[in-house]
């Protein structure tokens, strides 16, 4: 594979994982994670079936599960994204092997795709077990991720004009602990279906507190099906209440990451990530209020979710920058 197309495809996939984390979320807010009953075909077919007779058969096969159309589509051009993404790491992974060249990352993309697949059967055939969802959902983003130093690594960064201080690096992967640890909280509240189950700000409503169970929100009953959840209005509660708390200690760590990094940095691109983290942040923190005063529609919460992984993308790439201004500094002393 050329060194240049390599470049260009790297690019290609990364757009692709970014397009797949937001059908996924499309897939899921539409309630069409189930559209297709089985897996990796929708009804026994390779495509969403159309003809009288594919349509009798499906209705034959699954007599539980009534075929609709566009949850079907959703669910298939989802796969089929998907599918097609993990065509173009697996290609990368054959070249890193031949050529051995960033061997470790794209082994650790292929191994993650793989996991990635079998997340998503399970998804179907475990009926949206919440566990499981969160974990899909989370699997994404860490593809997205390795797809993305995939591609800095095909197209370098400038020199850095930072000064590499410990604490400022400690406080990066904080900030990416605490991010991440809040998207799993929204996977767990979208996958209990508790996006809406308070609608007045900043918390809730009503004597919320007295719900509130940490025990009862992290315990999912076994259940035939977990569309449409399972647990009860206390546990829901306690669900979408610690995911706003936890947002709000999530944007104040991150702007208190971003106002450190413009104090500290001098080199252009550092600064425009620092700015970009700090009107991320800001949108983000506008989606999740508009979800909540809006009543989850759909194109804001799809956003939220892209927001998120802007997010994710923004700090990897600040701790690139400090593991870079870290080896400058080395080979200066060096």
């Amino acid at each position: 594979m050329a060194i240049f197309k390599l470049k260009y495809l790297s690019i290609i996939a990364l757009v692709l994982a970014f397009l797949v984390v937001g059908m996924g979320a499309y897939t899921r807010l539409t309630e069409a994670g189930l559209g297709c009953p089985d897996w990796p075909g929708c009804y026994g077919h390779h495509s969403v079936p159309n003809s009288p007779d594919e349509i009798a058969k499906a209705a034959a096969a699954f007599p539980d599960m009534p075929l609709e159309p566009h949850k079907a589509w959703n669910e298939m051009i989802h796969r089929y994204l998907a599918g097609s993404l993990g065509l173009l790491i697996f290609a990368f992974a054959l070249h890193a092997l031949f050529s051995r060249v960033d061997r470790l990352l794209c082994v650790s993309l292929l191994l993650a795709v793989i996991f990635q697949a079998a997340l998503g059967m399970w998804t179907v055939t475990m009926n949206l077990m919440p566990l499981i969802v969160m974990g899909h959902l989370l699997g994404g983003f860490f593809i997205l991720a390795l797809l993305f130093l995939f591609t800095i690594k095909q197209w370098p960064m400038p020199r850095t004009k930072i000064q590499w201080r410990q604490g400022l690096s400690r406080l990066a992967w904080i900030g990416l602990a605490v991010l991440l640890c809040q998207i799993a909280l929204g996977g767990w509240t979208s996958s209990n279906y508790a996006a809406v189950v308070c609608t007045q700000l900043p918390l809730c409503e009503g004597n919320w507190w007295q719900n509130y169970n940490l025990a009862a929100a992290l315990h999912v009953p076994e259940a035939d099906t977990y569309q449409y959840g399972v647990l009860d209005y206390g546990a829901r509660t306690t669900i979408h209440v610690s995911h706003r708390i936890w947002a709000a200690v999530t944007a104040l760590c991150l702007v208190a990451l971003a106002i450190t990094w413009l104090l500290r940095s001098r080199d252009s691109l550092s600064r425009g990530l620092a700015w970009g983290l700090l009107v991320a942040v800001s949108v983000q923190f506008a989606l999740g209020i508009s979800n909540v005063v809006l009543q989850l529609p759909i194109a804001i919460a799809v956003a939220h979710n892209l927001v998120a992984a802007c997010l994710v993308l923004l700090l990897v790439s600040l701790l690139l920058r400090l593991y870079q201004a870290k080896q400058e500094q080395g080979g200066r002393h060096g």
